[in-house]
């Protein structure tokens, strides 16, 4: 009985280590789109003010993520929430790099 006892718990630490894993990915991310703005933002590509709100965008899936992580589990549907709320955020990155509007 033991033995079943010791393979329940390490399943539960097996599933739970993939549970808290995956906010890495979001970490991941989030750096290369913090790195697309800083880029963004010294070629000239992004207005001081296009800048800002990006990196304001950011810092609220940020704090989605810190909401998230919080009860020590990270379920499919804030995952969900997360990787949308970042696809718009690449995409206005996107849009914001490529909209003909200069430093000046």
């Amino acid at each position: 009985m033991s033995r079943m006892t010791c393979m329940g718990a390490l399943l539960l630490m097996a599933a739970s280590s993939i549970a808290v894993a995956d906010p890495a990915r979001v970490d991941h991310r989030q750096a290369r789109q913090d790195a697309r703005i800083d880029q963004g933002v010294a070629s000239g590509e992004l207005t001081a003010r296009e800048a800002a709100r990006l990196e304001a965008r950011e810092g609220h899936i940020d704090r989605v993520e810190a909401r998230s992580e919080a009860d020590g589990v990270v379920t499919r549907r804030e995952r969900v929430v997360l990787e949308v709320k970042q696809d718009r955020a690449s995409r206005a990155i996107a849009r914001q790099k490529h909209d003909r509007q200069d430093r000046r």
